[in-house]
């Protein structure tokens, strides 16, 4: 499929042959279990997670629908693995807006989150449709973010090492509130470019050098107890809404 936008396109390419330098030296354990166990472990919780939450799925899908115009879903390309573009799926927590329109990065209390979207990013339910995207082969369950192509572009030879492994819905920078950190300064897209996604990217670095199985469940592990610790707090609100008009 040939990439039109130059800027995706370019990156593709360089990355590409980055990667295949970087290949012949690489800067994580080749256990078989990052060469093939992970990925039949991604398919297997992605496939099973989907059946299961079909029903979750459908009435998150509906309520987005109902609660305000636009789409369910919100897509956009995203760079994986060996700097290949792909389009990962969320849930649109997000006013609908001209294609292109507004910031890229978005901070706590932004005018353009809907009532049920500011939910769904609290709980990271917005996430959840990028099991398709593990499905698909383009995303691990864990792993490094995955960048727009605007900030990947910016990776020194450095931190283009964790172009060598699959994106994540989760992965070891996930715990990093980045949200409320951008929220805090003015000039968003300096701060993060400067000091948030390089601090992002170590983390992913020192995760794609020692990928395992262990590691990789832990992470898991860690993810679904922050949502119920966020879901909990959520709740604490709604609780002494009841109890003041009682």
């Amino acid at each position: 499929m040939a990439l039109k936008n130059p800027e995706v396109r370019s990156l593709h390419e360089s990355s590409e042959a980055d990667c295949s330098l970087a290949l012949a030296t690489p800067p994580m354990t080749q256990s078989f279990y990052s060469r093939t166990g992970k990925k039949w472990f991604d398919a297997a919780c992605a496939l099973f997670g989907l059946i299961v939450l079909s029903p979750l799925l459908f009435l998150v899908a509906l309520f987005v629908k109902l609660t305000s115009r636009g789409p369910a879903f919100f897509r956009q390309v995203r760079i994986g693995r060996f700097g290949r573009p792909f389009q990962i799926f969320k849930f649109r927590t997000m006013k609908e807006g001209p294609s292109g329109s507004g910031p890229l990065l978005t901070a706590e209390g932004d005018a353009r989150i809907t009532p049920f979207g500011k939910w769904l990013r609290k709980s990271k339910a917005d996430e959840l449709p990028q099991l398709i995207n593990v499905l698909l082969g383009d995303m691990s369950l864990v792993g490094p973010r995955p960048e727009v192509p605007r900030y990947a572009g910016e990776y020194t030879d450095r931190q283009k090492k964790i172009l060598l492994v699959k994106p994540g819905i989760t992965g070891p920078s996930a715990n990093v509130y980045e949200e409320q950190l951008l929220g805090g300064h003015l000039d968003k897209e300096t701060f993060y470019l400067s000091t948030l996604l390089p601090a992002k990217l170590e983390i992913d670095i020192a995760y794609c050098e020692s990928v395992s199985f262990t590691e990789d469940v832990k992470l898991i592990i860690q993810t679904f107890w922050k949502i119920f610790m966020r879901m909990t707090e959520l709740q604490k609100p709604l609780q002494r809404s009841s109890q003041t008009q009682i």
